[in-house]
């Protein structure tokens, strides 16, 4: 009888999921097709498939229980699981388009949950095209957070459509925010931090957070920090551009 060989993508001391098995390229096409899973609607959002201590059946989904926070472009998931012991009461979901990344990020919230029972069960990832099918996952002002940290830069003119922050897209993330929910973005890239901020600014349903609205926000500190990107600006001392807002109702 065959021995079955060690799973080499898994590290035996901590059970965690090897980064160096899960590399892809830094971003995708967000214009090209790709083929997942797409639910119809958001009723059709199975939760006990990313959440099964906390929903357990599809049968049995509480209504009332509703992801809060979309990381989009979560990357390796470090935000996620940042914000995870922060509001260990909210549901949140990272939302990726990459396959390895998602698998990667899939394997280290079940290793954290095996290594941690009863904590990391409010997080999840999904593969799918969040410029495309947002809708698809949210009612709406289902949402209180928003998240688009070290997003593609798209430096050229003709594929700043590919951006994931624009004045159409804003429109879909203000139908699914809340009254008073947030957007948080940051980058590294100036042309790129000025361009969301311009977005955000002229669009009629968002508003600026005040400096000091800023300063007690405590996840404004993580935008920096969660993550593998922000943590690579970190380590080369460079510089980051945020724009946080609020979704208003617009003047009338």
């Amino acid at each position: 009888m065959m021995e079955s060989k060690p799973n080499q993508t898994i590290n035996k001391t901590t059970g965690l999921p090897r980064k160096r098995f899960y590399r892809a390229r830094a971003h995708s096409n967000p214009l090209s097709d790709s083929h997942f899973p797409v639910p119809l609607s958001p009723s059709h959002v199975d939760y006990s498939l990313h959440y099964p201590q906390l929903v357990p059946s599809a049968d049995q989904t509480d209504s009332s229980k509703k992801i809060q926070f979309a990381d989009i472009g979560c990357g390796f998931g470090g935000l996620l699981i940042s914000l995870s012991t922060l509001f260990p009461e909210t549901l949140m979901i990272g939302m990726e388009l990459r396959d390895k990344v998602t698998e990667y990020v899939k394997e280290r919230i079940l290793g954290l949950r095996v290594a941690n029972p009863g904590r990391y069960q409010n997080i999840s990832v999904v593969r799918t095209n969040s410029m495309k099918y947002i809708p698809n996952y949210f009612e709406k002002g289902q949402l209180t957070k928003m998240f688009f940290l070290f997003p593609d830069p798209h430096f050229k003119e003709k594929n700043h459509r590919r951006r994931v922050i624009s004045p159409h897209l804003l429109d879909e993330y203000a139908y699914v925010l809340e009254v008073g929910g947030i957007i948080y973005t940051i980058t590294d890239v100036e042309e790129l931090g000025d361009w969301m901020k311009s977005c955000l600014e002229n669009h009629p349903m968002f508003e600026a957070l005040s400096e000091e609205e800023l300063e007690d926000d405590h996840v404004v500190k993580l935008l920096s920090t969660a993550t593998e990107e922000g943590q690579k600006v970190a380590r080369n001392e460079g510089q980051t551009f945020q724009a946080v807002y609020r979704q208003i109702v617009p003047a009338s």
